[in-house]
């Protein structure tokens, strides 16, 4: 409770000027004005430890910022978070992906859960319980340096803990493209008791201007689920909360912040705040590549590979068909650990394929 005053718990914050989130050692630098508050520059290939402590607490917030408009940064610094003296990392997600959206952009968001405030301050508010140790790190993976980088870590110590409490986790997938019939994997290989907590979605639509990408079902196979699932939604937009298409929308739990149709890319939030999906054994979450649009059209793109489906109420001209599609998605859940090996996590040149041309405004510089 808010209102609680427990005499167990302290509150620290890890800064570049007080990186041991020491007490009483905040702001020394230039006696106290303002001497040292980011790390600049970020060198390239470098890892930053923005959190590394000892005993049993939570983080509670977490806020940084760099020099905004650099789609290779937003791509290419890495985020990991390790628990309790873990060697492997429960989190290694893009900054800008991590943050709550896609393909390397930045949008106006605020959730209860990660935003980004004015497109440019990036806040997570999502509890991280560790009961012995806690490292949160950033590589620049981005092959440039980045000018500043500014950060703030809030945490408390001393907090009580019930066996209950999971450890905090998020995994960044890409496919680009998506095979032809096999629905995108949003996360995969848990095991163990947890709780789905929410999905970042970026879709790069291949067939914008013919059709529509959105009618795939996202799907939740828990526990002893094998050909279909306990969860299953009646189409993307819907899982985001949205109907009949997609607007640029944000909520405190769902909504779409990027919806850019002349570069048809399309990044989208669900968060399970309010319905958690728990799992007592495993959990397998996927989307189906499944759109809507003329038939001529599916035909033309996919040949004697388009299939297509009866669509309700649309005659025979429209149809709901199977497409292929550039996705990516960030999944957060809790869970206990150690966990499962993560999939590798796609390199550079993967991680930044296709993203770097504007269709209104032309390439999009790679080096500021």
């Amino acid at each position: 409770m808010l209102f609680n005053c427990p005499t167990t718990v302290r509150s620290y914050a890890a800064t570049a000027e007080n990186m041991k989130s020491e007490r009483g050692a905040g702001g020394q630098a230039n006696n106290g004005r303002k001497g040292s508050a980011c790390v600049s520059p970020f060198k390239a290939g470098a890892i930053h430890t923005l959190l590394d402590v000892d005993g049993t607490g939570i983080v509670r917030h977490i806020w940084c910022t760099i020099p905004p408009g650099n789609v290779t940064h937003m791509r290419n610094l890495i985020v990991r978070m390790y628990w309790d003296n873990n060697e492997q990392p429960s989190v290694e997600v893009p900054l800008g992906d991590f943050f709550g959206v896609a393909h390397g952009r930045q949008r106006h968001m605020i959730t209860d859960y990660v935003s980004m405030q004015d497109e440019r301050g990036f806040n997570c508010w999502i509890p991280m319980p560790f009961r012995t140790h806690a490292r949160i790190t950033i590589e620049n993976d981005a092959g440039i340096d980045v000018e500043m980088l500014f950060y703030q870590v809030d945490f408390t110590l001393g907090d009580k803990l019930d066996e209950e409490a999971g450890y905090f986790h998020a995994q960044f997938r890409r496919q680009n493209l998506c095979p032809l019939f096999e629905d995108y994997v949003i996360l995969d290989g848990v095991e163990g008791t947890g709780v789905y907590l929410g999905t970042v979605i970026g879709v790069r639509s291949i067939l914008q201007e013919k059709t529509w990408f959105g009618e795939g079902e996202v799907k939740f196979f828990i526990d002893e689920d094998k050909a279909y699932p306990t969860i299953c939604g009646t189409g993307l937009e819907d899982y985001i909360g949205s109907a009949w298409g997609l607007r640029e929308v944000v909520t405190p739990q769902q909504g779409a912040p990027m919806v850019d149709y002349p570069n048809a890319l399309f990044s989208m939030y669900r968060f399970h705040g309010k319905d958690p999906i728990y799992f007592r054994e495993s959990l397998k979450v996927t989307v189906q590549q499944i759109g809507y649009g003329p038939r001529e059209s599916a035909t033309l793109a996919y040949g004697e590979q388009a299939v297509c489906y009866p669509a309700a109420g649309n005659g025979i001209e429209n149809c709901l068909h199977e497409r292929s599609d550039d996705y990516s998605s960030v999944a957060y859940w809790y869970q206990t650990v150690p966990s499962r090996t993560f999939p590798k996590l796609p390199d550079r040149e993967q991680r930044l394929a296709d993203l770097l041309i504007d269709k209104e405004k032309g390439p999009v510089r790679a080096d500021q």
